[in-house]
C-alpha cells in the first residue's frame, strides 16, 4: 500500500474509534494532520490490542515488539504500523514517549490500583500525557514550557475519561479513582467494585477529580497559545470537547455509573467554532505567565525526554520562572475563584 493509503486507513480507524480526536484533527493543517493521524492510530491500535483481550500481559509484550520493529525501520505490515514508523523517522520521535504509553498498558495488565491523586496522575502521564508530548513533537514544538502544558492537557483529558467511565470500568473490574478519596468519602473500594452504584459519596469523588481536570485545562491553554498558529484550533477543540464531557457529568449530578456522558455532533460543531475564536484571540493576547508554571511532577520525565533547547536557554528559563511564579499563582487563584461552585451535597 502507498503512504497515502496507509494514512487513509488510519483516518478511517480513528473516525470509528476516536470521534473526539477525529473531530478536532479536521481543524489541523495537512502537514501536521497526517503524522498526527499516524500517531493516534497507533495509540488507538495499542489501546485496543490490550483492552479487548483477556490475556493482557502477552498483548503488551507484542506491542513492545511492534514498537521495536517500528524504530528499527521494519514495521509490522499493517497501515497503522507503517504510518507510525514513517512518522517516527520524519519527526525524530524520542522513543521514551511511546515507551511511556506502553508502560501505562503494562500497569493495566498488572491490574494496578491507585491510592492517591498523584498515583492517578502518574498513570495518566503514561497513557495520556505521553500522547500530548508526542503530539507536540509532531507539531515541531520541543520547548520545555510548551511540553509541560501539553502534558497538563493529556492528564486533564485522562482524568475526564476516568470520571466518565466509572461505571463501565467497574463493570470490567477496574477502578481508577484515588482510593484514599473513596475511603475519605465513606466508600469501600472493594464493595463498590462488587456492586457499583451511584451515590452521594461517589459524586463527591467524581467532583474532586473533575475539579483537578479543570485546573489542568486552564493551565494547558497557555501552552496551546504558543503552538503553530495552524494547529491551535485543533488543540483548542480537543480541550473544549473533553472539558464538555466533564460539564455533562456535572449536569448528571456527577453520576457516571448509570449514565455515560458524551458530546453530540452539533455540540462538537459549536465547540469547533469556539476553538477557532480562541485561536484567533490567542494571536492578540500577550503570553500568559501560566506558561512557565513547572510541569506536574509525574510528567517531568516526559518533558525532559522531548525537550530541545538552545545553549544557555535553561538558565534564562529558570530566571523567568522565578520572576513569574507569583503571577502564576495569582492567575490560577483568580481562575479558581471565578469558577467556584459547590461540590455535590454541600
Amino acid at each position: 500500500m502507498s503512504a497515502d493509503a496507509d494514512i487513509a486507513a488510519c483516518r478511517a480507524a480513528i473516525r470509528q474509534g476516536s470521534k473526539s480526536f477525529y473531530a478536532a484533527s479536521r481543524l489541523m493543517p495537512r502537514r501536521y494532520r497526517e503524522p498526527a493521524l499516524a500517531l493516534y492510530a497507533f495509540c488507538r491500535l495499542a489501546d485496543d490490542a490490550v483492552d479487548l483481550v483477556e490475556a493482557k500481559a502477552p498483548a503488551v509484550e507484542r506491542l513492545h515488539a511492534r514498537l521495536d520493529a517500528a524504530y528499527a525501520g521494519r514495521p509490522k505490515d499493517t497501515p497503522a504500523d507503517r504510518a507510525f514508523a514513517d512518522m517516527v523517522a520524519r519527526v525524530e520521535m524520542p522513543r521514551e514517549l511511546p515507551e511511556a504509553l506502553l508502560e501505562g498498558f503494562d500497569w493495566d495488565a498488572a491490574g494496578r490500583s491507585y491510592d492517591t491523586l498523584s498515583d492517578v496522575r502518574a498513570y495518566s502521564a503514561r497513557v495520556a500525557a505521553s500522547v500530548g508530548a508526542m503530539m507536540s513533537v509532531v507539531m515541531g514544538v520541543r520547548d520545555a514550557d510548551a511540553l509541560a502544558r501539553a502534558c497538563d492537557l493529556g492528564v486533564a483529558m485522562q482524568l475526564t475519561n476516568i470520571a466518565r467511565d466509572v461505571g463501565e470500568d467497574a463493570g470490567a473490574g477496574r477502578l481508577y479513582l484515588p482510593l484514599n478519596w473513596m475511603r475519605d468519602s465513606g466508600l469501600d473500594p472493594e464493595a463498590f467494585l462488587a456492586a457499583p452504584r451511584a451515590s452521594a459519596p461517589l459524586a463527591q469523588v467524581v467532583y474532586r477529580l473533575l475539579a483537578e481536570a479543570q485546573r489542568l485545562y486552564w493551565r494547558a491553554e497557555a501552552g496551546i497559545a504558543v503552538l503553530p498558529r495552524g494547529c491551535r484550533p485543533a488543540i483548542y477543540a480537543a480541550r473544549f470537547i473533553y472539558a464538555a464531557i466533564g460539564q455533562r457529568i456535572r449536569a448528571q449530578d456527577y453520576d457516571s455509573v448509570r449514565v455515560r456522558a458524551h458530546t453530540g455532533g452539533l455540540r462538537k460543531l459549536g465547540l469547533g467554532g469556539r476553538a477557532l475564536a480562541a485561536s484567533g484571540l490567542s494571536v492578540l493576547l500577550p503570553r500568559s505567565a501560566v506558561l512557565y508554571a513547572p510541569p506536574l511532577e509525574e510528567c517531568g520525565y516526559l518533558v525532559q525526554a522531548a525537550a530541545r533547547a538552545p545553549e544557555g536557554r535553561w538558565r534564562a528559563a529558570v530566571d523567568r520562572r522565578v520572576n513569574t511564579v507569583t503571577e502564576v499563582f495569582l492567575q490560577l487563584e483568580a481562575r479558581d475563584r471565578a469558577a467556584g461552585r459547590q461540590a455535590p451535597g454541600v
